[in-house]
């Protein structure tokens, strides 16, 4: 009897193994699916950003932390607080009223703590001020409150594709066909059925709803996507931006936890093998800027630390993997979502589906589609979008919004869409990668015979800067950029957004100021180098410094 009992518990034993063992096999395989960096394992990179001490360098330390000798020490500071007096004199109002208001605006306090590493961020905001007011936008400039101009490279974060001018004209044309509603909601303008029309044939997709912003677009994709599926994760990219809630923004930054997100590697062929071999899988998320930065998180001058960023677009292989990642959605039902919403209408009329060649299940877009007011989008297939279930009526997907198809959006919106099938425009897109591409290798030819430690890549008109000689100090260049009349986004060099209505002209004075930015720069001493100074002696100082302060 006590032996047939013991058979019976080995048996149980050996089952409950066998059944763990698919379980233990599809947690090694999404394991092995993660980017192995911080950036991929958002659960360690919020502990590790809870433990890291912050400290800052001031005094000599501040221009001498790369072991630069005396004499470089000393021209590294009178240069900075020339530029410092310099940029205070001729931007004076600016800079009073942005200090005024930060104050009272918790955004402008955020960027200007994280506008440069947090080591120099003390330094750099008592003393290295810029103003955050503009007063006016031309062509493809800006000019702030004293009336100094710059050329406008932050594409006002992807909203401003066609220039300032053109969004100007369809805000106050919008405007002008719907103003006799005012601020009527619920009920629509008669310009949203021509919207409608247009957007489904752009995306491909069946239906549209309408949103305020693009993270609400996405949440309201996700949303949907869980709703119909009946499954409940989600799979995002490494480095991937959806918007700031919480599903899609695991790791620092996100007061809670990733719950239901994998976090998984682009362009990889175990993430793949992940989507082919779960079932909990609702959605998988694509934001197809990504492609020029694969697995790396949106680059600003606040990482900036060394010179080990890197960045490249490769179009076919980027379009390769879209198409892998296709067929496994489809053979899986899972929804195949594109974020569109920094990239919509940049690449092309009919947005990234239509520069790579391939269909999604749901589409998001935003920004540029408002014609200049804050718009959220979403396109999809009929069997996605329905939010009610006709059989079983408690069974819904609830989304609405007060603003939702505000008239006033819409109206702007109907002249984007308008202007968009015009021939004037539809030529801007004929050649652009070849255009932008063209002046990516101008650019990166002029650094590299001036011997400047500068290059850019490029996917079309949005750019990334790289340095090619080890620093420190390379986030000093978004101040001397500004000095010489160049506008960046609070990001700096991470991110160039270039409007398409640049015009050779336009561009070669950009690439004038570049150079006379970069040739100061060096001159006073900031790039600085010896043989001894690497990347990894860089890291191992800051390590240092973490660890003894």
């Amino acid at each position: 009897m006590e032996q047939g009992k013991t058979v019976n518990a080995t048996w149980i034993s050996l089952g409950a193994l066998i059944a763990l063992l698919p379980s233990a096999h599809q947690r090694l395989q999404l394991s092995r699916a993660k980017h192995r960096s911080l950036a991929g394992h958002s659960r360690i990179a919020k502990r590790l950003a809870r433990w890291l001490p912050g400290y800052n360098l001031e005094d000599d330390a501040f221009f001498n932390c790369d072991g630069a000798p005396e004499d470089i020490q000393a021209l590294r500071k009178q240069a900075f607080f020339e530029l410092a007096n310099t940029l205070q004199a001729r931007h004076k109002l600016s800079i009073e009223a942005t200090a005024a208001a930060r104050e009272n605006i918790s955004d402008m306090q955020f960027i200007a703590a994280y506008r440069v590493p947090f080591q120099f961020s003390r330094m750099v905001r008592e003393h290295l001020k810029v103003g955050s007011f503009l007063q006016s936008a031309q062509g493809v400039q800006v000019t702030d409150l004293d009336g100094q101009s710059f050329y406008d490279l932050t594409g006002s974060y992807g909203v401003n594709v066609f220039g300032a001018d053109f969004y100007k004209k369809t805000m106050a044309e919008g405007l002008t066909r719907t103003q006799a509603m005012g601020p009527i909601l619920g009920a629509y303008p008669s310009c949203v059925a021509d919207n409608v029309g247009k957007l489904k044939a752009l995306s491909g997709m069946d239906e549209v709803s309408f949103h305020m912003s693009g993270t609400e677009a996405v949440m309201q994709a996700v949303r949907l996507a869980r709703y119909h599926t009946r499954r409940k994760n989600i799979v995002r990219f490494c480095g991937a931006y959806h918007g700031w809630w919480e599903d899609v923004q695991p790791g620092p930054g996100n007061p809670m936890p990733p719950r239901e997100t994998y976090t998984l590697s682009d362009m990889s062929e175990r993430s793949l093998q992940v989507l082919r071999n779960r079932k909990d899988i609702a959605c998988v998320l694509v934001n197809p800027l990504q492609a020029l930065h694969p697995n790396a998180n949106a680059p600003g001058d606040s990482t900036l630390v060394d010179s080990s960023r890197r960045a490249s677009y490769d179009r076919q292989a980027y379009t390769n993997w879209l198409k892998a990642l296709r067929q496994v959605c489809t053979e899986k039902g899972i929804v195949l979502i594109f974020d569109e919403v920094f990239l919509g209408f940049r690449l092309a009329a009919g947005g990234a589906q239509a520069y790579f060649g391939v269909q999604a299940d749901m589409v998001t877009y935003g920004k540029t589609l408002g014609g200049g007011y804050p718009v959220g989008v979403v396109c999809g297939k009929k069997q996605w979008m329905k939010r009610f279930n006709d059989q079983h009526p408690a069974d819904i997907c609830f989304a609405r919004g007060t603003f939702n198809a505000h008239p006033a959006v819409m109206g702007a919106m109907a002249v984007f869409l308008e202007q968009l099938e015009t021939p004037e425009i539809q030529k801007i897109y004929e050649g652009l990668d070849e255009c932008w591409n063209a002046r990516a290798r101008r650019f990166n030819d002029t650094m590299q015979a001036l011997g400047l430690p500068l290059q850019a890549a490029n996917m079309s008109s949005v750019w990334t800067l790289f340095y090619t000689q080890p620093s420190r100090y390379n986030w000093m260049l978004q101040y001397y950029l500004r000095l010489h009349g160049l506008s960046l986004s609070w990001v700096g060099t991470g991110r160039l957004i270039f409007s398409l209505n640049y015009s050779e002209a336009d561009f070669e004075a950009v690439l004038q100021r570049f150079v006379l930015a970069s040739q100061q720069m060096q001159q006073d001493g900031w790039w600085w180098h010896t043989t001894t100074l690497t990347n990894k002696s860089i890291r191992r100082q800051i390590l240092k410094e973490t660890l003894f302060r």
